[in-house]
């Protein structure tokens, strides 16, 4: 193998698995320090720049940095990653003097945002300070789109989210509230520069050719639209016997809603197996803890009327099985279809792409499921005026995806204003590496490894939370229990780096390592070299680090999936070959 060239941004940015797995590449150990240090606005402000709702997102996140902790390679639970994000937000002091600062004077162009919601904010939040003229209009009367309509106070408290809102409208949005845009091709004819999408993927999906489905509509609600009615007010109760069709996040929030509405016996009903569910573990889990059954494997296939009233709905059981592509797939079971008895139906089965205000005959291309053609480095559509991003640009994600789309929309909307090429111009990532050795064994971090367990959550007494829709069920950690889950981080971001022209091979390096993960070998191609090391490194999503050849003829090689950056292997070495340093990503994003 070649040397590894840890100059390449990606390297190291791997390696910080948490990070790497962000959509928006939050500095997740870095943030994490601060909070263990009890620094949560600057915690908080790591978090605004990169995630931009950091308050929101640690109560709400769909958590891609979770399962990608280095902490699951040797325990069962990873770092508490999104929750020690709230303790940033809960924690905070004032962040005015770290907020960018927004020119009076603007640059003269003219940007219109479609929606308000995540990603149209942040897309606002990354323009204004340049000078852009942001006008952003959304069919509500106020801002925060499926923030505010898809996810229920109990998980989110509307303080919460109005002040991650309004710090970006403060910021000189220019809103025009309460206006629906019905036509792309009149968004076109006004003075705007660049026109961004962000209004989501509005339709929820229906079973209009199920028998009864039209004669038991009065009983009948889409999963979004009806959450969209209760966070509005203008529903404030169902029926006593609920089914929720459906396994995502959007069917969890349903049935959790449904029980703090009245509904006695509330039952989730899903297609799939069990373990399939789209829904994160958490909500499921935390569906189940309000005592609401799951019924698997069974699929929809009559709504049963009686009397002009609904009775309830008849499924068919199956069974899965492997596929012909190893994907699960579902078959009959033989067994008789089971009747479930209900007064009412939320159906939350999926979401659409939405978009007949946008005529077909502007510029614009879609794809047979009804999402726009877009270049998925800059997500420009194929009209160069417009950008597409959050659910609007692939179809349904979470809040994290859209800040992520927002950065690189961003970008690409100044540099189409400024009349530049949107990728040769596009900033590109760099690397940082910074030594923590302050002695002969003194770090600037804390690198001893403890492997204690994940810290429980608090919850608010369920007689209170289920009884009132306004009370948030997770506390969060206080001060205490973020400092102790704040320490069970490893600091992936602080890197063995190794240089090859100060080692004399003692091996010392590799007798100290706790993980065998360090091994002094003949080169080889890149698989046979994986199977001769001190222990096999089989994950072939983490790469090998290789130094350059040694006085022997050998070669260093490390493997980056299990090593636990405890820095044993630095502080043993008798002639600093090994550092530690600090990797500080930087990803590309529009510097104010």
């Amino acid at each position: 193998m070649k040397p590894t060239d840890i100059r390449d941004p990606d390297y190291f940015h791997k390696v910080v698995d948490c990070q790497w797995a962000c959509p928006s590449h939050t500095p997740v150990p870095e943030y994490i320090r601060m909070i263990a240090r009890g620094r949560y606005t600057e915690a908080y402000m790591i978090n605004w720049d990169s995630n931009v709702f950091p308050g929101i997102l640690g109560r709400t996140c769909d958590r891609p940095c979770e399962p990608a902790c280095r902490r699951v390679r040797t325990e069962e639970k990873p770092v508490a990653i999104c929750r020690l994000k709230r303790v940033a937000a809960d924690n905070k002091g004032d962040i005015t003097p770290y907020l960018p600062r927004v020119p009076s004077k603007k640059n003269g162009k003219r940007i219109a945002l479609l929606g308000a919601g995540p990603a149209s904010l942040a897309v606002a939040r990354d323009l204004l300070p340049l000078g852009y003229e942001c006008h952003m209009f959304e069919k509500d009367p106020i801002g925060g789109g499926m923030m505010r309509t898809q996810i229920p106070a109990f998980r989110l408290p509307a303080d919460v989210l109005e002040e991650e809102v309004n710090l970006i409208l403060d910021m000189g949005v220019v809103r025009h509230f309460g206006h629906e845009i019905t036509s792309m091709k009149a968004m076109l004819e006004e003075d705007f520069d660049a026109i961004f999408v962000g209004t989501g993927a509005p339709r929820g999906r229906d079973l209009p050719d199920l028998r009864g489905r039209q004669e038991a509509a009065d009983f009948i609600s889409i999963g979004i639209d009806w959450l969209a009615g209760v966070a509005f007010g203008h529903i404030d109760s169902i029926g006593k016997k609920v089914i929720v069709l459906g396994g995502g996040n959007t069917a969890m929030d349903c049935c959790r809603t449904s029980k703090r509405l009245g509904g006695a016996d509330v039952t989730v009903v899903v297609r799939s197996a069990f373990d399939v569910m789209k829904s994160s573990e958490w909500e499921k889990e935390e569906a189940m803890m309000e005592g609401i059954p799951f019924v698997n494997n069974h699929v929809p296939k009559e709504f049963v009327m009686e009397n002009g009233k609904l009775k309830g709905m008849l499924f068919q059981v199956m069974n899965q099985v492997e596929g012909d592509n190893g994907r699960p797939t579902y078959v009959d079971a033989g067994k008789p279809d089971v009747f479930l008895e209900a007064d009412y139906i939320l159906m939350a089965i999926g979401q659409l792409n939405f978009c007949p205000w946008i005529e077909r005959d502007i510029g614009i291309e879609f794809d047979r499921w009804d999402c726009p053609v877009l270049d998925e480095d800059t997500l420009q559509s194929s009209h160069p005026k417009i950008f597409f991003g959050g659910d609007s640009a692939f179809g349904p994600e979470n809040i994290i995806w859209a800040a992520a789309h927002a950065h690189k929309a961003a970008i690409s909307i100044h540099l189409f204003c400024q009349g530049t090429d949107l990728m040769k111009d596009r900033p590109p990532a760099h690397l940082n590496l910074i030594s923590q050795k302050m002695g002969v064994h003194e770090w600037s971090y804390d690198a001893e490894h403890d492997a204690a367990k994940r810290f429980y959550v608090p919850h608010a007494d369920q007689s209170a939370s289920l009884s009132n829709i306004k009370v948030e069920v997770e506390l969060g950690f206080d001060q205490r229990l973020g400092f102790k889950e704040a320490q069970r981080c490893l600091n992936c971001d602080v890197q063995t780096v190794f240089m090859d022209s100060l080692c004399i091979e003692c091996d010392a390096c590799v007798d100290i390592c706790p993980m065998d993960c360090i091994s002094f070998t003949g080169n080889e191609e890149e698989q046979e070299l994986r199977a001769h090391l001190m222990a096999p490194a089989d994950n072939l999503a983490q790469d090998l680090y290789v130094s350059d050849l040694l006085k022997t003829g050998r070669v260093m090689v490390k493997d980056e999936d299990v090593c636990l950056h405890c820095g044993l292997c630095a502080e043993r070495c008798p002639t600093n070959a090994w550092d530690m340093a600090k990797s500080v990503i930087y990803t590309p994003q529009l510097d104010s």
